[in-house]
């Protein structure tokens, strides 16, 4: 993967190419302050705010002022403000019906949905997109590493940051594919919630197959910048198909259910295809989670561990894992004197450590499922 292909994976170069086919969106610089403020780890207090806070009016019981500590050298955290920047997304929002999907150049914060109110990416100003990114991972790597994993050595282009908003539109999980395209041939089509069975796409899988290859042929080929490159398209429940955003072709892409040894290699993808499927040559690979028994948890529940449970869960910290065996020793010898520690429930809970620490590396989806039962 070269930092080229990276570049045109960004929205606003490949945005006006496909402006008809994918969701309606409004791109805006982002200033040099606003990223330095989702850079900032010290500034806790998430700015944005489209109304100031209510004050109780005078005379009311809730008047009082509640003196929160007598301290005269305590200072109040303040979030920095944007003015004419959240106006402008403000604006923009309200262009786009009241609510949006934001991204950076690239990435959404998906990993960081958990943290929301509504436990969701749908944003209705300025200070829900501020609280995303600045607990979003993926927002982290594209302001600091968006050439991680490129493998020339030529110097890394200048880059200018944007916020992306999208209008917001309830796309079910189960509608939605990803697409690898390898010297301008679609190659293998997954999809993208691999982690849940839905019976609708093992029934239609075929006719899936077909509308994303007549889609492609019509819309993609040989209109993208590059000659490999990644897809992700949605199929509505009129069986229209509608792009949804571009990635480049490497490991910094998910390749969901398939491997990219056998996408840069093409190695078992001829193998996939069954009797009664298409046979022409350049027919791509489909792939889907076809029984409830292979469900997996959701690859973004890893961002709701505490990072020393991650550690501990992958095996990559083995003094974790000494402590660990240390502390479940104590607790088994230990638990007629303790008092009131460990309770029931933290025993319950050494319990199902004590097996996942057992599966390690081999099982890691298994134990993130498992921490959360």
């Amino acid at each position: 993967m070269k930092k080229e292909q990276v570049v045109h994976c960004q929205f606003s170069v490949w945005y006006p190419l496909f402006r008809a086919v994918t969701i309606r969106s409004v791109i805006l610089p982002l200033p040099d302050n606003v990223k330095e403020y989702l850079l900032d780890d010290g500034t806790l207090v998430v700015s944005g705010r489209e109304d100031p806070p209510s004050h109780a009016e005078e005379g009311s019981d809730n008047a009082e002022e509640i003196q929160w500590s007598d301290d005269e050298n305590t200072t109040t955290l303040k979030a920095p403000e944007f003015p004419e920047f959240t106006a402008k997304v403000q604006e923009a929002i309200s262009s786009l019906g009241g609510s949006v999907f934001p991204k950076l150049n690239w990435s959404a914060p998906r990993d960081a949905y958990w943290i929301a109110m509504n436990s969701s990416l749908k944003c209705k100003a300025l200070s829900d997109i501020f609280l995303l990114f600045k607990s979003s991972d993926f927002i982290t790597r594209d302001l600091t590493q968006p050439f991680i994993h490129c493998t020339d050595d030529s110097p890394d282009p200048s880059l200018d940051y944007e916020l992306v908003l999208r209008k917001w539109c309830e796309l079910i999980p189960g509608a939605e594919f990803r697409c690898f395209v390898k010297e301008n041939k679609l190659i293998g089509i997954s999809q993208r919630d691999y982690t849940q069975y839905y019976d609708h796409i093992s029934k239609q899988h075929e006719e899936i197959c077909r509308s994303i290859q007549e889609f492609f042929k019509k819309h993609i080929q040989y209109k993208f910048l590059d000659e490999d490159f990644v897809f992700d398209v949605y199929r509505d429940s009129r069986g229209k198909i509608w792009l949804i955003d571009f990635n480049p072709f490497g490991e910094v892409t998910d390749s969901l259910l398939f491997t990219w040894e056998e996408l840069t290699s093409g190695t078992n993808l001829k193998g996939d295809q069954g009797e009664g499927e298409a046979t022409e040559q350049d027919s791509p690979v489909f792939r889907c989670t076809n029984s409830e028994v292979t469900v997996q948890p959701s690859p973004y529940l890893s961002y709701r561990l505490p990072k020393d449970f991650v550690d501990l869960s992958t095996g990559e910290d083995v003094h974790k894992l000494i402590d660990f065996l240390k502390l479940l020793s104590f607790s088994r010898t230990n638990r007629s004197g303790i008092g009131r520690w460990p309770s029931t429930w933290l025993l319950i809970q050494l319990r199902y450590w004590s097996v996942l620490v057992l599966w390690l590396k081999d099982h890691h989806n298994t134990m993130l499922a498992l921490a959360w039962a």
